[in-house]
Protein backbone atom coordinates (compact mmCIF):
# COMPACT_ATOMS: atom_id res chain seq x y z
CA UNK A 1 0.00 0.00 0.00
CA UNK A 2 1.55 3.32 -1.07
CA UNK A 3 1.66 6.22 1.52
CA UNK A 4 -0.88 8.07 -0.66
CA UNK A 5 -3.10 5.10 0.08
CA UNK A 6 -2.12 4.75 3.33
CA UNK A 7 -3.17 8.52 4.06
CA UNK A 8 -6.62 8.16 1.88
CA UNK A 9 -7.60 5.06 4.37
CA UNK A 10 -7.05 6.69 7.54
CA UNK A 11 -9.33 10.27 6.19
CA UNK A 12 -12.27 10.68 7.48
CA UNK A 13 -15.13 10.62 5.11
CA UNK A 14 -15.89 13.27 3.01
CA UNK A 15 -19.03 13.92 4.90
CA UNK A 16 -17.02 15.09 7.82
CA UNK A 17 -16.31 18.33 8.97
CA UNK A 18 -13.42 19.69 10.89
CA UNK A 19 -14.12 21.64 13.87
CA UNK A 20 -13.44 25.42 13.46
CA UNK A 21 -10.18 24.78 16.21
CA UNK A 22 -9.56 21.82 14.24
CA UNK A 23 -9.42 24.00 11.22
CA UNK A 24 -7.46 26.30 13.07
CA UNK A 25 -4.40 24.33 13.65
CA UNK A 26 -4.42 22.66 9.98
CA UNK A 27 -4.10 26.42 9.14
CA UNK A 28 -1.08 27.47 11.68
CA UNK A 29 1.08 23.94 11.12
CA UNK A 30 0.40 23.07 7.55
CA UNK A 31 0.12 25.67 5.82
CA UNK A 32 -1.73 25.76 2.23
CA UNK A 33 1.08 26.11 -0.10
CA UNK A 34 1.33 22.74 -1.53
CA UNK A 35 -1.19 19.59 -2.43
CA UNK A 36 0.90 17.67 0.79
CA UNK A 37 -0.01 20.17 3.33
CA UNK A 38 -4.32 20.51 2.62
CA UNK A 39 -6.07 18.82 4.95
CA UNK A 40 -6.71 15.08 4.44
CA UNK A 41 -10.62 15.70 2.93
CA UNK A 42 -9.87 18.23 0.61
CA UNK A 43 -6.84 16.50 -0.68
CA UNK A 44 -8.91 13.26 -1.44
CA UNK A 45 -11.68 15.61 -2.80
CA UNK A 46 -8.88 16.93 -5.28
CA UNK A 47 -7.64 13.58 -6.34
CA UNK A 48 -11.19 11.65 -6.94
CA UNK A 49 -13.45 14.45 -8.02
CA UNK A 50 -14.14 14.76 -11.51
CA UNK A 51 -12.12 18.35 -13.62
CA UNK A 52 -13.69 21.30 -13.09
CA UNK A 53 -12.73 23.96 -14.94
CA UNK A 54 -11.80 27.15 -12.26
CA UNK A 55 -13.70 30.25 -11.24
CA UNK A 56 -12.93 33.09 -13.96
CA UNK A 57 -13.64 36.61 -13.16
CA UNK A 58 -14.74 39.05 -15.64
CA UNK A 59 -12.74 42.18 -16.16
CA UNK A 60 -14.64 45.87 -15.53
CA UNK A 61 -14.70 48.36 -17.82
CA UNK A 62 -12.00 50.54 -15.70
CA UNK A 63 -9.98 47.29 -14.27
CA UNK A 64 -6.29 46.94 -14.81
CA UNK A 65 -3.59 44.52 -14.04
CA UNK A 66 0.11 44.98 -13.50
CA UNK A 67 3.07 42.69 -13.91
CA UNK A 68 5.49 42.32 -10.88
CA UNK A 69 8.63 43.89 -11.13
CA UNK A 70 11.35 40.94 -12.25
CA UNK A 71 14.16 40.32 -8.90
CA UNK A 72 17.15 42.60 -9.55
CA UNK A 73 20.22 41.18 -10.57
CA UNK A 74 21.89 41.01 -7.15
CA UNK A 75 24.32 43.95 -6.25
CA UNK A 76 27.92 42.80 -5.05
CA UNK A 77 31.33 43.87 -4.12
CA UNK A 78 34.46 42.18 -3.92
CA UNK A 79 33.89 41.09 -0.06
CA UNK A 80 30.37 39.29 -0.92
CA UNK A 81 30.39 36.02 -0.75
CA UNK A 82 31.45 34.05 -4.04
CA UNK A 83 27.90 32.00 -3.82
CA UNK A 84 26.45 35.14 -4.91
CA UNK A 85 27.77 35.40 -8.20
CA UNK A 86 27.89 31.51 -9.10
CA UNK A 87 25.05 30.57 -11.28
CA UNK A 88 23.22 27.67 -9.24
CA UNK A 89 22.71 25.02 -11.70
CA UNK A 90 20.39 23.50 -9.27
CA UNK A 91 17.92 26.56 -9.76
CA UNK A 92 18.61 27.19 -13.31
CA UNK A 93 18.71 24.65 -15.67
CA UNK A 94 21.72 24.52 -17.78
CA UNK A 95 21.89 25.64 -21.62
CA UNK A 96 23.10 23.40 -23.03
CA UNK A 97 24.29 21.46 -26.71
CA UNK A 98 26.24 18.62 -28.54
CA UNK A 99 29.58 17.95 -29.58
CA UNK A 100 28.84 17.40 -32.92
CA UNK A 101 26.20 20.37 -33.90
CA UNK A 102 27.53 23.13 -36.02
CA UNK A 103 28.94 26.24 -34.42
CA UNK A 104 26.20 27.93 -36.25
CA UNK A 105 23.61 26.05 -33.99
CA UNK A 106 25.64 27.06 -31.29
CA UNK A 107 24.96 30.41 -32.03
CA UNK A 108 21.71 30.12 -32.53
CA UNK A 109 21.23 28.65 -29.49
CA UNK A 110 23.05 31.46 -27.50
CA UNK A 111 21.39 34.41 -28.99
CA UNK A 112 17.94 32.71 -28.72
CA UNK A 113 18.82 32.08 -25.08
CA UNK A 114 20.08 35.44 -24.43
CA UNK A 115 23.76 33.54 -23.06
CA UNK A 116 27.16 33.87 -24.02
CA UNK A 117 27.80 29.86 -23.16
CA UNK A 118 26.93 26.46 -23.36
CA UNK A 119 27.66 23.46 -22.16
CA UNK A 120 28.10 20.31 -24.76
CA UNK A 121 26.94 17.06 -23.54
CA UNK A 122 27.30 13.76 -24.72
CA UNK A 123 24.10 11.49 -24.61
CA UNK A 124 24.38 10.60 -20.76
CA UNK A 125 24.58 14.37 -20.29
CA UNK A 126 28.08 14.30 -19.04
CA UNK A 127 29.66 17.59 -19.83
CA UNK A 128 32.19 17.43 -22.78
CA UNK A 129 32.92 20.96 -22.69
CA UNK A 130 32.37 25.07 -23.03
CA UNK A 131 31.74 26.68 -25.93
CA UNK A 132 31.65 30.45 -25.45
CA UNK A 133 30.55 33.65 -27.63
CA UNK A 134 34.47 34.21 -28.43
CA UNK A 135 35.06 30.82 -29.72
CA UNK A 136 32.02 31.12 -31.77
CA UNK A 137 33.28 34.43 -33.55
CA UNK A 138 36.89 34.40 -32.77
CA UNK A 139 39.48 33.43 -34.20
CA UNK A 140 39.45 29.56 -33.67
CA UNK A 141 37.18 29.01 -36.84
CA UNK A 142 38.75 31.18 -39.24
CA UNK A 143 41.77 28.96 -38.81
CA UNK A 144 39.77 25.76 -38.83
CA UNK A 145 38.44 26.68 -41.72
CA UNK A 146 42.10 27.21 -43.36
CA UNK A 147 43.55 24.68 -41.86
CA UNK A 148 41.18 21.90 -43.78
CA UNK A 149 39.73 23.51 -46.62
CA UNK A 150 36.28 23.41 -45.36
CA UNK A 151 33.70 25.97 -45.08
CA UNK A 152 32.39 28.15 -41.71
CA UNK A 153 29.12 26.26 -41.45
CA UNK A 154 31.13 22.99 -41.48
CA UNK A 155 33.02 23.68 -38.15
CA UNK A 156 31.65 21.89 -35.40
CA UNK A 157 31.48 22.91 -31.87
CA UNK A 158 34.41 20.10 -30.83
CA UNK A 159 36.24 22.10 -32.85
CA UNK A 160 36.17 25.17 -30.78
CA UNK A 161 34.67 24.05 -27.07
CA UNK A 162 37.16 24.07 -24.63
CA UNK A 163 37.40 20.45 -23.21
CA UNK A 164 36.21 19.32 -19.77
CA UNK A 165 39.48 18.42 -18.96
CA UNK A 166 41.04 21.85 -19.59
CA UNK A 167 38.44 23.80 -17.10
CA UNK A 168 38.99 25.08 -13.67
CA UNK A 169 36.79 23.19 -11.41
CA UNK A 170 36.06 24.60 -8.11
CA UNK A 171 34.59 22.48 -5.05
CA UNK A 172 31.36 23.90 -3.40
CA UNK A 173 32.54 23.65 -0.30
CA UNK A 174 35.20 26.04 -1.34
CA UNK A 175 32.95 28.58 -2.61
CA UNK A 176 30.41 28.63 0.41
CA UNK A 177 33.34 30.01 2.18
CA UNK A 178 35.19 32.39 -0.59
CA UNK A 179 34.43 36.00 -1.34
CA UNK A 180 34.27 37.41 -4.87
CA UNK A 181 37.54 38.86 -5.04
CA UNK A 182 38.61 35.23 -4.52
CA UNK A 183 36.61 34.33 -7.54
CA UNK A 184 37.98 37.02 -9.75
CA UNK A 185 41.80 35.92 -8.71
CA UNK A 186 41.25 32.56 -9.65
CA UNK A 187 39.95 33.17 -13.05
CA UNK A 188 42.85 35.89 -13.26
CA UNK A 189 45.11 33.09 -12.43
CA UNK A 190 43.50 30.50 -14.65
CA UNK A 191 43.38 33.09 -18.04
CA UNK A 192 40.06 31.99 -17.81
CA UNK A 193 36.06 33.49 -18.25
CA UNK A 194 34.77 30.48 -17.01
CA UNK A 195 35.20 28.01 -13.78
CA UNK A 196 32.63 25.35 -12.89
CA UNK A 197 31.96 24.69 -9.22
CA UNK A 198 31.49 20.65 -8.26
CA UNK A 199 30.24 18.66 -5.99
CA UNK A 200 30.26 15.29 -4.97
CA UNK A 201 27.42 13.35 -7.23
CA UNK A 202 24.21 11.61 -5.47
CA UNK A 203 25.34 8.16 -7.05
CA UNK A 204 28.82 8.24 -4.86
CA UNK A 205 32.43 7.29 -6.43
CA UNK A 206 34.72 9.00 -8.41
CA UNK A 207 31.90 11.11 -10.06
CA UNK A 208 31.22 14.93 -9.75
CA UNK A 209 28.08 16.74 -10.19
CA UNK A 210 28.56 20.16 -11.76
CA UNK A 211 26.62 22.53 -9.34
CA UNK A 212 27.40 26.07 -10.55
CA UNK A 213 29.38 28.11 -12.66
CA UNK A 214 31.63 31.23 -12.58
CA UNK A 215 31.39 33.49 -15.25
CA UNK A 216 33.44 36.97 -15.84
CA UNK A 217 30.62 38.42 -17.18
CA UNK A 218 27.99 37.36 -14.89
CA UNK A 219 30.39 39.28 -12.38
CA UNK A 220 30.88 41.78 -14.32
CA UNK A 221 27.09 42.59 -14.56
CA UNK A 222 26.46 42.28 -10.38
CA UNK A 223 29.76 45.30 -9.98
CA UNK A 224 27.52 47.39 -12.03
CA UNK A 225 29.52 47.40 -15.54
CA UNK A 226 27.77 47.56 -18.46
CA UNK A 227 27.66 44.23 -21.00
CA UNK A 228 30.58 44.31 -23.41
CA UNK A 229 29.72 43.59 -27.26
CA UNK A 230 32.27 40.98 -27.56
CA UNK A 231 34.04 39.39 -24.43
CA UNK A 232 37.51 40.08 -24.39
CA UNK A 233 39.18 38.25 -21.05
CA UNK A 234 42.15 40.71 -20.37
CA UNK A 235 40.03 44.03 -20.79
CA UNK A 236 36.94 42.69 -18.51
CA UNK A 237 39.48 41.81 -15.87
CA UNK A 238 41.14 45.20 -16.08
CA UNK A 239 37.51 46.75 -15.72
CA UNK A 240 36.46 44.48 -13.02
CA UNK A 241 39.40 45.19 -11.10
CA UNK A 242 38.93 48.69 -11.31
CA UNK A 243 35.26 48.93 -10.25
CA UNK A 244 36.43 46.88 -7.01
CA UNK A 245 39.09 49.51 -6.39
CA UNK A 246 36.80 52.25 -6.50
Amino acid sequence: MSIEDEEHRVSPPLTDKPSSGERLLQLMFSGMSHPDALPATRRARVADAPYQPLHQLKSTLHASYQLPHAQPVVAVGPDSPAIDVMTDLSKVAAITTRRLATIEEANRTMRARGVRALFVLDDARSVLGIITSTDVIGEKPVQITRERGIRHDEVLVEDVMTPADRLEAIELADVLEARVGDVIATLRLAGRQHALVIEPHAGGGAHRAVRGIFSLTQIARQLGLPPQPVHDIGRTLLEIEAAMRS
